[in-house]
């Protein structure tokens, strides 16, 4: 049986900066150095900056470094992905 990855929607790409970063525009606030995936769930990088309206703020998403034509991901949808917190047994 596969896994379920944990995400929650962040927002559509609509375009790569200058600097390239990946701007997203969202209807929440993320929590800052989050990671973000794409529909794969493949690691797209982290949330950097987040500005703009409080009801529909844009997100700045960096890139991992070794990511290649960041420019395909304008118009795709991105994801938080959240690690589940795996106890461990304290008891020894």
């Amino acid at each position: 049986m596969a896994e379920v990855i944990p995400m929650r929607r962040l927002g559509k790409v609509l375009h790569i900066s200058k600097r390239g970063s990946i701007i997203v525009r969202t209807n929440q606030t993320p929590p800052m150095k989050a990671n973000v995936v794409n529909k794969r769930s493949e690691n797209i990088g982290i949330v950097k900056d987040v500005f703009g309206p409080v009801n529909e703020p844009y997100v700045t998403v960096q890139p991992r470094k070794n990511m290649e034509n960041p420019e395909g991901l304008v118009g795709q949808m991105l994801y938080l992905y959240k690690k589940r917190n795996h106890r461990r047994n304290q008891s020894m």
